[in-house]
């Protein structure tokens, strides 16, 4: 009876354990098949297959900041500073922190072994690195994007329809929207509604003009700033370029100038620049040209700066 009795509980407990086992497999198998799960989304070289909900991304495309805002920390960025490929700039130092930096954006090629020793479960690249395309697609599911040249709140749009997350992306836009109209209407209540303002790069004795791009369209587009008389027009992504001559045919009641102190110090040394009217009035603004160069070319950049802005003109 005694070894009958042991018998049935041996008995009792394998079918117990059995039935655990049984019990608690699916549970493991739904989560890792949710953990797999996969989408197909449109880039522009047509459909791809990636993770659902990507954990290890690495992004060539310099849109970093972008896929910040839309909830995604990357592990590999080349969001770096334009300056100084091995730091990231000042303004997405808290956003980025812990990121490899693999290179800068405007770059065509990037660190192979690096991108892989990060082991990536997706890979976001742009036009500008379609070279590296079948490398890296032989890493990870590799997406390639068209940038914008002269609109880069569709890159926002864009990149919120690609993770299937526009209305994050339209509601991040809205809020901008907002808060750069607010800035510009104190921006003109201080300094009236006419004042123009010029902003440029300084660099190599030759003048930078940002008019839809950078600094100047967070001034212009954004805030609703006016331009200044004699501004040369932009046509696509490159600024145009002026001379000392070209730069006083601009009739600007404030400046904002960004450049390396050698730049900054071979302007201030020129007599065509000191007869400036607003020079001599000194409503010039000086910065450096890193990291306000790229920083009006960002996305969390350009948030940033509507208070430095203000900040700047008060």
């Amino acid at each position: 009876m005694r070894r009958n009795s042991m018998l049935k509980t041996v008995v009792f407990a394998f079918i117990a354990m059995l039935v655990f086992v049984g019990c608690s497999q699916p549970s493991n198998v739904m989560d890792e098949k949710k953990e797999n799960k996969t989408i197909i989304v449109n880039d522009v070289r047509g459909e791809v297959e990636i993770p659902e909900n990507p954990q290890r991304i690495v992004d060539l495309s310099g849109n970093s900041d972008i896929l910040s805002i839309l909830g995604y920390k990357v592990i590999g960025t080349a969001n770096s500073d334009a300056y100084d490929y091995t730091k990231f700039p000042s303004y997405l130092e808290d956003t980025l922190q812990g990121a490899t930096i693999l290179g800068y954006s405007m770059q065509d090629t990037m660190d192979v072994e690096g991108i892989m020793n990060l082991n990536p479960d997706l890979i976001i690249i742009s036009t500008v690195q379609e070279k590296m395309y079948d490398q890296l697609s032989n890493i990870a599911p590799t997406v390639m994007i068209q940038l914008e040249a002269l609109d880069w709140k569709e890159d926002v749009k864009a990149l919120g329809k690609l993770f299937n997350k526009e209305e994050v992306a339209e509601k991040w836009l809205e809020n901008y929207n907002a808060k750069a109209n607010e800035v510009g209407r104190k921006i003109k209540d201080k300094h009236g509604e006419n004042t123009s303002y010029l902003s440029f790069l300084a660099s190599g004795g030759q003048f930078y003009v940002f008019d839809k791009a950078g600094f100047g369209s967070v001034l212009y587009q954004d805030m609703g700033l006016s331009r200044p008389q004699g501004m040369p027009k932009q046509s696509d992504i490159s600024l145009p370029v002026v001379t000392y001559e070209g730069l006083a045919s601009i009739k600007a009641d404030y400046i904002f100038v960004l450049g390396t102190n050698e730049d900054l110090k071979m302007l201030e040394e020129n007599p065509i620049w000191n007869n400036l009217t607003a020079v001599k009035e000194g409503r010039v603004v000086k910065l450096s040209a890193s990291p306000y160069f790229i920083q009006g070319y960002s996305s969390i950049g350009r948030e940033l700066l509507l208070d430095e802005i203000l900040e700047m003109l008060n």
